[in-house]
């Protein structure tokens, strides 16, 4: 088994090219991650296997993206202390609103940090888990403000064009 700071898991391989937006991001701050389908409904005890390796794997933060009203990161968020961040996938007729409330809405004391639905909730994923990483790690934190620094100069540059 590999060892990975991030786990990426979706309920199915639909969800791929949306979830593949927090493995590039996470790339880019060089957090090891994986990516892998678990459905909470349809292949439970896949989904009980990878939370029970997931600490021997060194897995620190969950990130779950489901579609429709799928509740797979609340099953992950019941049976791990680690934190887990949903990602709503719009599969649906709803657009991702019943992927997003179904993620959202979890009881007191099972909280799942929800981001926005689709490929940019999936990068703001990514982005979170590395500033949770960060907290004890400060060469990560370093990456963090020099992906910042990125963001804040990309709109100097749209500025700059508007004046043209």
């Amino acid at each position: 088994m590999s060892r990975v700071s991030v786990l990426i898991l979706m309920g199915s391989d639909s969800d791929a090219p949306v979830m593949q937006a927090a493995v590039d991001t996470l790339a880019e701050f060089g957090i090891p991650c994986e990516m892998t389908v678990a459905s909470a409904h349809r292949s439970p005890a896949r989904v009980q296997r990878l939370l029970d390796e997931a600490p021997a794997r060194g897995v620190k933060v969950f990130i779950v993206g489901a579609g429709a009203a799928a509740h797979l990161a609340g099953m992950i968020a019941a049976h791990t202390t680690r934190p887990v961040i949903g990602v709503p996938i719009d599969s649906s007729a709803l657009k991702g609103l019943d992927a997003l409330l179904s993620t959202v809405q979890m009881p007191p004391g099972v909280p799942v940090a929800t981001v926005s639905i689709g490929k940019p909730g999936a990068v703001n994923a990514a982005v979170l888990a590395a500033q949770i990483l960060a907290v004890g790690d400060e060469a990560m934190a370093a990456r963090l403000d020099q992906y910042k620094a990125k963001l804040a100069e990309k709109v100097e540059r749209a500025a700059e064009k508007m004046k043209s």
